[in-house]
């Protein structure tokens, strides 16, 4: 019955990664219901154009030509929508900053409106009427929109974890695609390119799992499965980099003069201060959305708690706490410092042996990911060990591994664990055999950087 239980606490726990979707599987028909809104609240929130822009939309369709992608074979159903040029029509009203006018499907208003000269020049041929009543001209665009979706890349991360254990088990899949948008606007007076604009967007899938499979007696056996899988709707990433794009395109236009905000040069400058953050964030964001920001000034205090373990002659050894106190300053390479500390500590055996000690280290350490808020980093170096009296000082060598978390910038969090090798045999008082004694610390410590970082930010495709 234990084991049960355990396989039940388990699948629980894997579903509870995606409970979202587990407590709201579809039981019924649903009705219909207004389209999702996908846009966010953005930098242009509550700020109006003085006159709306005319634009024609001939054409904004997906450039990638892909098929999806099915595990059982090919298909030749479309990996990306194929109305993205009514989709980019419905994003240009919204943004009520566009009136766009019908140009994709202009002929049709062009027939149409023949038939409609047609029909009065019969009707007034019919009642002997000789003025025929004129159409409205159509309105003409100042700007056309063009461009597509450039790129749908598949599978540009899949991974996943799972567990089992007699019977009892769960797993947990995910996959990321991408698509990528450009969208431009040229002028029809001389068909000068004013902007263009470049957004992309991520399309995730997940997959949960979770069972068991027990004999709960001889001739009885149990079986429980469960599991959910999301994929977010291609079609709702696409109308969302399309609106991201959009507001891209006016708020660049705002900056460069192409359109005119009411407020004037205040509006302008306080639009221009936002996208320059946002761009700042951009360029420190990755392709897989890993943002790559240095978040760790030129120098560092650091404090922390250790638990100190010898290996000497002696045996029963016991575990004894000590603290850490380090100063150190990276060099211009953000993955590489220097630091010196000061170490208290007790090193104890069971009856046979115990004393307080002192050490002075200096190491070199190697952040592995110095730009990401979790990041593992390894470290060796050279000290000295004493007692307190400072009597008889030894010459030691350590080196230890350990990951730190960034809660907030300049703010470190560490576990690190670290081996100690002494170059005498008599620390504990007592030499025996030809191996030097040694010593385990384990610790947990908290890292308060000072100053500004060497390079802000870090911008690259993979890290």
């Amino acid at each position: 019955m234990n084991k049960i239980k355990f396989g039940v606490i388990v699948s629980l726990l894997f579903l509870l990664v995606g409970c979202g979707a587990y407590f709201n599987q579809p039981l019924d028909v649903k009705k219909a219901r207004i389209g999702e809104n996908t846009t966010k609240e953005g930098i242009l929130k509550g700020i109006l154009p003085v006159t709306p822009t005319i634009v024609g939309v001939y054409k904004f369709r997906d450039q990638t030509g892909q098929y999806k992608l099915l595990e059982s074979g090919s298909t030749w159903s479309t990996a990306i929508t194929q109305g993205t040029t009514t989709m980019l029509v419905k994003s240009l009203e919204d943004s009520k900053w566009f009136s766009p006018i019908e140009r994709e499907n202009v002929s049709n208003l062009l027939n149409e409106r023949q038939i409609i000269r047609s029909t009065r020049q019969e009707y007034n041929k019919n009642n002997n009427k000789e003025q025929v009543a004129s159409i409205p001209p159509l309105l003409f665009a100042g700007v056309l929109l063009e461009g597509g979706v450039v790129s749908y890349d598949s599978n540009i991360i899949t991974g996943g974890s799972g567990a089992r254990y007699f019977g009892a088990g769960g797993s947990v899949e995910y996959r990321e695609d991408r698509i990528s948008i450009y969208l431009r606007a040229v002028s029809t007076s001389n068909g000068q390119i004013l902007k263009t604009v470049y957004t992309s967007k991520t399309i995730l899938s997940q997959g949960i799992s979770a069972n068991l499979f027990r004999y709960v007696n001889l001739k009885r056996l149990l079986e429980v499965e469960t599991g959910v899988t999301r994929n977010e709707p291609a079609q709702l990433a696409v109308k969302e980099a399309i609106d991201k794009a959009v507001e891209m395109l006016i708020i660049e236009g705002i900056i460069d003069g192409v359109w005119k905000p009411e407020g004037g040069q205040p509006v302008v400058d306080k639009i221009k201060e936002k996208y320059e953050e946002e761009k700042r964030e951009a360029a420190a964001t990755t392709v897989l959305d890993r943002k790559l920001e240095d978040r760790r000034g030129k120098t560092a205090i650091s404090f922390s708690a250790n638990s100190n373990h010898i290996a000497g002659d002696y045996s029963n050894p016991n575990s004894k706490l000590g603290a850490s106190l380090a100063y150190k300053f990276y060099f211009k390479k953000p993955n590489l410092n220097m630091n010196v500390g000061l170490n208290y500590f007790e090193l104890e055996n069971e009856g046979a042996f115990s004393d307080e000690f002192m050490s002075f280290d200096i190491n070199l350490e190697y952040d592995f990911l110095p730009f990401d808020d979790l990041s593992p980093f390894a470290y060796g170096g050279l000290g000295t060990i004493s007692n307190l009296d400072l009597d008889n000082p030894k010459i030691k060598f350590q080196y230890g591994v350990g990951i730190e978390y960034l809660p907030m910038p300049n703010l470190g969090i560490k576990l690190f664990g670290e081996q100690n090798l002494i170059m005498s045999d008599n620390i504990d008082g007592l030499e025996r055999g030809k191996q030097d004694d040694y010593y385990w610390k384990v610790g947990l410590g908290l890292n308060f950087y000072l100053g500004k970082p060497y390079n802000r930010v870090k911008s690259v495709l993979f890290e």
